[in-house]
């Protein structure tokens, strides 16, 4: 699915009704009937129940002005806060307030911290509250008695439902301009809002629904979106599909180059990840003196043990070998648990100048590029990068906190700038591409903030690779894929107790899922 900026999303309403022809009231009626539905998904009915709208001025407002005509007209106690002088709305939305004064319902301007006095009394007696004050059109910090209705809104406790986007929230970057609406349901119109889907505004969207308005496709297509939303049907034409008469090596081999003393667990969890989603052949290059503990572990992969001079972690004279098994494989992954001795920095500098199969770079390998990110541009193979913030602030050295407020921007730029793809993980984990494409996950809880899932991804994406997906794929299906496992443990589970192993045993089940259509 799309997912588009206001800006972007300005430009496609002004196709519509500029190009095609439907009046944008048309398109605020429509949006005003579907948030109509969610209100009845919450009350059934709403005759004789007290409900509050909050409005501005702008777009956001009429649409308020609408939803509040349809439910004064089932019977609903409607009453309308206008943080604006009734003079001051035009246009659609002065349309829609017309109408509304026309009809009898009860409205109050609110301009003044003066003029909020009675709002606490009447939140306390409401059923639902609407807040359509700012939507998308939002330009600077919430003030003055902006910030107080929506800080007493908030402080109510009362069910709210937001119009497009939460008041306060900017419809881009999802940060919170000095006070932000916490809404239990967003209902947005057309495409989500890429706002609405990074952090921190998940915090206050509550659950997101994308209503249809009625919004022609072409004045979509002519935008360039370059920013999506995974989900599940597109991930299900991706996996990987087994064939009847087929072997162990059509399925791959995959070489992860892993281990150190004491971090032997990160090659076990990607070995088994990269085995339970379908490759053919996995082998493990592991410190020869630390080789008996992955044979123990792990059965089904062929263990490789490297020179390590007994010292339990690779060393420079282990390169030439992994080059040379390089030369057999469909994929490499490189970094759980390697540790970062000079040892490591030249497998790194190896593999990531040499190897002519796609390269999964993670964990120590990262901190290996950090020290010389330049060698990227000596890549002979696609390459998928999959940092946590921390990584990704040590390989741009840009803070995690101004990462955090721009992941999908640092992302794209790192991306197109080295050529690769890129998964920043965490909550809504981003893949970048070259070409600036951006995806964003949709699975995933907070039980996977534990040690180990990490190394997972790394198995999973190097497995799909193995198994003939571009780089590209076999990261967005695999990021789909791992999420999804995630989500099945923890609810089996809960998400406290949810520890790497558990998504690695869940694999085949969720894989299961979406080669079958199963619902989440």
């Amino acid at each position: 699915m799309k997912v588009v900026t206001p800006k972007q999303m300005s430009d496609i309403d002004n196709a519509a009704i500029t190009k095609i022809g439907i009046p944008g009231v048309v398109l605020m009626e429509n949006a005003a009937l579907r948030v109509v539905e969610e209100i009845l998904k919450e009350l059934v009915t709403v005759k004789d129940r007290k409900i509050l709208v909050f409005a501005g001025k702008g777009n956001n407002g009429g649409d308020a002005f609408a939803v509040a005509r349809h439910l004064f007209n089932k019977g609903a106690l409607v009453k309308v806060y206008i943080l604006a002088e009734k003079e001051s709305i035009t246009k659609d939305a002065g349309i829609n307030l017309s109408i509304i004064d026309k009809m009898g319902v009860d409205t109050a301007e609110v301009t003044d911290a003066s003029d909020t006095e009675d709002i606490k009394t009447e939140l306390e007696r409401a059923d639902i509250v609407i807040d359509g004050i700012f939507g998308t059109g939002l330009k600077g910090e919430v003030k003055g008695t902006a910030k107080k209705i929506i800080e007493l809104i908030n402080s109510s406790k009362r069910t709210v439902i937001a119009i497009d986007t939460p008041s306060g929230v900017c419809g881009t970057t999802g940060n919170v301009l000095g006070a932000g609406i916490k809404a239990d349901k967003t209902v947005t119109f057309a495409l989500p809002k890429l706002g609405l889907i990074v952090h921190p505004a998940d915090g206050h969207v509550g659950e997101l629904v994308v209503a249809d308005i009625g919004m022609p496709e072409k004045a979509i297509a002519d935008i360039d979106i370059k920013t999506h939303l995974l989900d599940r049907s597109f991930i299900s034409g991706l996996i990987p599909k087994r064939a009847v008469e087929s072997n162990k090596g059509d399925y791959g081999r995959v070489l992860i180059l892993s281990g150190s003393t004491g971090m032997t667990g990160a090659g076990i969890l990607s070995a088994g990840a990269a085995l339970r989603t379908g490759a053919g052949l996995v082998y493990l290059g592991v410190p020869a003196l630390l080789a008996s503990i992955y044979d123990a572990a792990l059965i089904e992969a062929v263990i490789v043990p490297l020179e390590d001079e007994g010292k339990g972690i690779l060393s420079q004279s282990s390169a030439a070998h992994v080059l040379g098994k390089l030369q057999r494989m469909s994929a490499v992954a490189v970094g759980p648990g390697l540790s970062t001795g000079e040892g490591v920095h030249e497998i790194v500098r190896n593999v990531v100048c040499h190897a002519q199969v796609p390269v999964i770079l993670d964990a120590d390998a990262l901190n290996v590029l950090a020290g010389d990110i330049s060698l990227l541009a000596n890549l002979r193979a696609d390459a998928v990068l999959t940092p946590h913030p921390g990584e990704m602030s040590r390989l741009t050295g840009i803070s995690i906190d101004e990462i955090q407020k721009d992941r999908i921007g640092v992302s794209r730029e790192f991306a197109c700038k080295w050529k690769v793809t890129l998964v920043l993980k965490g909550s809504k984990t981003v893949i970048a591409f070259p070409d600036g494409n951006i995806f964003i996950n949709t699975t995933g809880n907070s039980g996977m903030a534990t040690a180990g899932t990490g190394d997972v991804l790394t198995g999973i994406i190097a497995s799909f690779v193995g198994q003939g997906l571009t780089a590209a794929n076999a990261a967005i299906a695999g990021v789909y894929l791992h999420g999804l496992a995630g989500d099945n443990a923890a609810r089996i589970k809960g998400e406290h107790g949810l520890v790497a192993g558990d998504l690695v045993e869940e694999l085949p089940y969720a894989i299961k899922q979406l080669s079958e259509g199963a619902g989440s």
